[in-house]
């Protein structure tokens, strides 16, 4: 068996070099781009990138309507607790009631 040889500097640059030029080939050899395609590729892509900020726009809209709807909700609740609480009686007012259950009790304890 044969020990393993590293390759030197030289032989390295050289690698490295055929390497670069391989790969320019490469690229050398490929077909020449199409501007039709590259247009109908761009224009796809722009329709999709509408498409989805339409679609974004649409649910931005949907979330607020259904906050507005949520606040209605809250405001028409808060309206009929403030509608079912007793109302606020005046001194007066207050005096008069207490005066009708004194004088119905009086009328109880006396039948």
């Amino acid at each position: 068996m044969k020990n393993f040889k590293e390759p030197s500097f030289q032989e390295r640059i050289a690698a490295a070099a055929r390497a670069r030029t391989e790969g320019l080939e490469q690229l050398r050899a490929k077909p020449p781009v199409d501007e039709a395609v590259v247009a109908a590729r761009a224009a796809r892509r722009q329709a999709q990138e509408e498409a989805k900020a339409e679609k974004r726009r649409l649910a931005l809209l949907a979330a607020e309507e259904r906050k507005a709807a949520k606040r209605a909700q809250a405001l028409e609740a808060a309206a009929a607790a403030e509608k079912q609480q007793k109302p606020e009686l005046t001194e007066a007012e207050r005096k008069a009631a207490r005066d009708a259950r004194y004088l119905a009790r009086k009328k109880r304890a006396a039948s």
